[in-house]
């Protein structure tokens, strides 16, 4: 009865929020159609709506916000003269899809205007001394080249030269500024997991002396009402492990539920997308199971009819399975065929050849990359570090050109891939936050999903020492 209570209060409070934040979001809507504003104050709003969560109410405004910053024809085009203008319009630019240069910025009408970062080096072809005390302008221009293509050696440069100096600023500088500059050093805002970059902004944020605090209040209402929604499939995903019963039968088997619905969080966070993180949560947590079959339990000949009877995908090669197999093979065949049946009903889309692909995990002991790297190299530890971290650097260039190219991909297909990287960052960065998840990564997964921010307003202002700080 308690529950029922707790869960109708929930319910209502859901409905209230949303109320208020409706208000809150055609208030921010005129903002952002403001064509008398700066493009700066514009792109600075864009900025700071993304970063607080709150992008995805507003896809098609902020196209038409950019497009008219792009467009030779707008009343406020000429460029901003400081390199922090000049790094923030390239990436916001870039992170929708336009197709800017690192030399030069073309308009929607094929028209040009220069806006080089080139403008900010000296004739000897270094960036100018007087930058290094401009702490904003290194971090935009720093946040910008990892926005990077291949080849585009101007930006690399910016990503070394800033690194530098912001691992190396002295003096006082706003303790919020600060702030972004230590979260931006750790890791850059391009590779941040989407639903974590809010959960901490909104405590930086608040801090500001320029805080919008309306955009403060959606902010946080937003947050709140995310979680809720994701609360509610997480409770759906425990009676759906609870009712496959893998983890209770099979004793060899991680427990990760949690750590699995965390993925499909950081790959689609936004609420209309439940189905989709169920189906991802469900296809996580099986290929986990089946891996911890391979590489934790099963022998070479259990594990060669395993893989013949996902190949095959027919229910009678059950028969040629032992007890512990057929309970995992059968929870993965009718599990699979329900996700592709809804996804064929609602897309027309036959997707069991992918996901049986994805199941099939023919491996033995699992292999280390830095390890192999200093096998076969005879290289140092170190070295084999630096070595995986240019390859996942050229990977972000790659999907960086893909996502502005003519890609037979739909964008929402490409920005969920690129949250797979995020997520895959996220989780291994300090370790297995997947296998052997550590604290710091139950502090992630609990203020996402676990812990809503609070906040008390007073009449005229947002309280910030009310809103819940959290481990980043």
């Amino acid at each position: 009865m308690c529950d029922r209570v707790s869960m109708l209060y929930l319910l209502l409070q859901d409905e209230i929020n949303k109320e208020g934040a409706k208000k809150l979001v055609e208030e921010v809507r005129i903002m952002i159609g403001d064509e008398d504003a700066k493009p700066l104050t514009i792109l600075e709003l864009i900025d700071g709506i993304q970063r607080l969560g709150l992008g995805y109410h507003f896809e098609k405004d902020i196209s038409k916000a950019l497009d008219r910053i792009m467009s030779s024809k707008g009343s406020n085009v000429k460029a901003e003269k400081n390199v922090h203008a000049t790094a923030l319009r390239f990436r916001l630019l870039r992170q929708h899809g336009y197709e800017v240069s690192q030399d030069i910025q073309s308009d929607l009408k094929s028209c040009y205007c220069k806006n080089v970062f080139k403008t900010f080096k000296d004739i000897n072809g270094d960036f100018m001394a007087c930058l290094h005390n401009d702490v904003k302008g290194l971090l935009s221009l720093y946040e910008a080249s990892y926005l990077a293509f291949e080849g585009e050696n101007l930006l690399d440069n910016a990503k070394a030269f800033t690194s530098i100096h912001l691992k190396n600023i002295k003096g006082n500088i706003d303790t919020s500024l600060a702030e972004q500059v230590n979260q931006a050093v750790e890791l850059p805002l391009h590779h941040m997991m989407l639903r974590l970059e809010p959960r901490w902004f909104i405590d930086a944020y608040s801090k500001r002396q320029d805080a919008n605090h309306l955009l403060l209040e959606l902010a946080i209402l937003d947050f709140n009402m995310v979680q809720s929604t994701l609360q509610r499939d997480l409770q759906d995903m425990s009676r759906w492990w609870e009712g496959i019963g893998l983890a209770r039968k099979l004793s060899f088997v991680r427990d990760r539920l949690m750590e699995c619905f965390f993925w499909a969080v950081g790959m689609v966070y936004e609420p209309q997308f439940s189905n989709c993180r169920k189906g991802l949560t469900k296809v996580t947590a099986l290929i986990t199971t089946i891996d911890d079959i391979y590489d934790v339990y099963g022998s070479l000949e259990e594990l060669e009819l395993f893989t013949e009877a996902v190949q095959r995908w027919e229910i009678d090669v059950v028969k040629t399975l032992p007890d512990y197999m057929k309970l995992s093979f059968l929870a993965l065949y009718n599990t699979i065929n329900e996700v592709a049946y809804e996804t064929l009903k609602d897309q027309g889309v036959d997707i069991i050849p992918h996901l049986t692909t994805a199941a099939e995990l023919e491996r033995g002991e699992t292999a280390n990359s830095i390890i192999c790297y200093m096998h076969d190299t005879g290289l140092s530890e170190e070295h084999a570090h630096e070595y995986i971290r240019s390859l996942i650097d050229e990977n972000w260039k790659k999907m960086n050109k893909e996502r502005v190219a003519n890609s037979t991909f739909a964008e929402p297909f490409i920005e969920t891939i690129m949250n797979l990287a995020r997520i895959a960052q996220c989780t291994y960065r300090y370790g297995d936050g997947h296998g052997a998840p550590d604290t710091r990564s139950k502090n992630r997964i609990s203020s996402l999903i676990i812990e809503p921010i609070n906040i008390v307003k007073s009449e005229a202002n947002i309280n910030s020492s009310q809103i819940v700080s959290i481990n980043k």
